[in-house]
């Protein structure tokens, strides 16, 4: 008996290789972003913070990487993104390198802010080569396994580093953490792919920003990841701190639940993933699979975080705090396979810039307010229900607001603005 599914094009060795360096850069990519809140019990007992003053600090990074997206989304469809991502991977590695020989609050802001400038090419980056190396029977796994390393990056962070930091201290943590992040350097510009497909000049160059912003998926997909990102860096910029301070977990208790908890969004993402492409191979359409596994995911992901925040029992409140963690699994997995498929190779860069530069707003947004509420109140219910909210209305984007999940037309677009600037002459 033969199967009846349409037999699957295996990816190649070069693009196996391609794939796992991207897993492992956007590991590190989170560990960086997130080590200050692992250390931020430490810091703000030695700099003498106040929760609002902290809120900030662990805002900073979001300042530069959010503003600056739309820059780099315009770069990567320009210039070799090979390179330019090699070039910010080491800019941000010397920063967090560089943060454990400051002692004030205004220098260590302004190290964040250049972790934040180099890591800004991150996503826009890994849209494009995605886009350009792996078609969309592959998308689903791809961003599963670059979800992984999202999940996996602040689970190693939470749970090596505040180990390493309750018995050592923050600052050896983030030298040696700069400096071995290096090691990935010459792997990569061994085995990244040779050629790289820029946009030609003329008609068929990447679409202006006005055709972007026309489009009603566009800014449904922004605000869907604004979203996500709220849910997300909630937990990368305070969970620590929530388990520290309000659950009263030690440190290296902190460190194992955290730790724990990302470790299984990281095995749900890949195995999210996986399943996505199962399903459209078995004839589910991009638009059904992708909004199933990112809008319902991030919906029930905020509800069982907000839930678990308003269990009286330490050990019960955990479970629920991990089951939550490890639901983050299923949007992030499919979250960036519907950027690239409605973008295109065209115009994935530009498109994921944008998208991204409104969507990591939520990191500008979520520490501070965050921090005030917790100044305000004295607890993180509040928070926790901001973060449930924030979820829903995600869910509700994705699924009314994104229209269908297949490539724009760009060349169409640009002949009917064409059309109407002749016909107003």
């Amino acid at each position: 008996m033969t199967s009846s599914l349409p037999e699957r094009k295996k990816l190649g060795r070069s693009l196996v290789i391609l794939l796992a360096l991207l897993g492992v850069s956007v590991f590190i990519n989170y560990v960086d972003r997130g080590n200050l809140s692992i250390a931020a019990p430490m810091l703000q007992d030695e700099l003498h913070l106040a929760p609002d003053r902290l809120g900030l600090l662990l805002s900073a990074f979001f300042w530069t990487y959010a503003l600056l997206q739309p820059i780099y989304g315009w770069l990567v469809d320009r210039l070799n993104v090979y390179w330019l991502f090699a070039g910010c991977f080491a800019l941000w590695s010397i920063a967090t390198a560089s943060t454990a020989l400051v002692h004030t609050f205004a220098v260590l802001f302004i190290l964040r802010l250049c972790v934040g400038l180099g890591e800004a090419v991150s996503f826009p980056s890994y849209s494009k080569i995605i886009a350009l190396n792996y078609g969309e029977e592959h998308r689903g796994l791809a961003n599963g396994v670059v979800g992984a390393g999202l999940a996996l990056g602040p689970g190693f962070g939470v749970l090596v580093g505040g180990t390493l930091m309750a018995h050592f201290g923050w600052r050896p943590f983030f030298i040696a953490l700069g400096l071995g992040s290096f090691l990935w350097l010459p792997l990569w510009i061994k085995f990244m792919p040779s050629k790289n497909v820029v946009a030609p000049s003329g008609v068929q160059s990447s679409p202006s920003l006005l055709q972007f912003l026309s489009l009603r998926s566009a800014w449904g997909s922004c605000i869907g990841l604004f979203s996500g990102n709220y849910v997300n860096y909630f937990l990368l910029t305070w969970l620590p701190y929530y388990l520290v301070r309000e659950r009263h977990f030690s440190m290296v208790e902190m460190a194992k639940i955290g730790g724990a908890g990302y470790l299984l969004g990281a095995v749900v993402s890949s195995i999210a993933g996986w399943l996505s492409d199962f399903w459209i191979r078995c004839g589910g359409t991009p638009t059904l699979v992708r909004k199933t596994f990112v809008g319902g995911g991030v919906a029930v992901c905020g509800s069982i975080l907000c839930i678990s925040a308003f269990i009286p029992d330490r050990t019960m409140s955990v479970v629920v705090l991990l089951v939550g963690m490890a639901c983050w699994g299923f949007p992030c997995s499919n979250l960036w396979a519907i950027t690239q498929t409605l973008a295109g190779p065209r115009a994935a860069g530009r498109w994921t810039g944008f998208q991204n530069c409104v969507g990591n707003m939520a990191g500008v947004v979520v520490p501070v307010l965050t921090g005030e509420a917790l100044r305000l109140t004295g607890h993180f219910s509040a928070a926790f229900v901001a973060v449930a909210a924030v979820a829903i209305m995600g869910c509700l984007t994705w699924i009314f607001v994104v229209g269908r999940i297949e490539q724009v037309d760009w060349d169409a677009m640009g002949s009917s603005e064409a059309t109407r600037a002749v016909a107003a002459d």
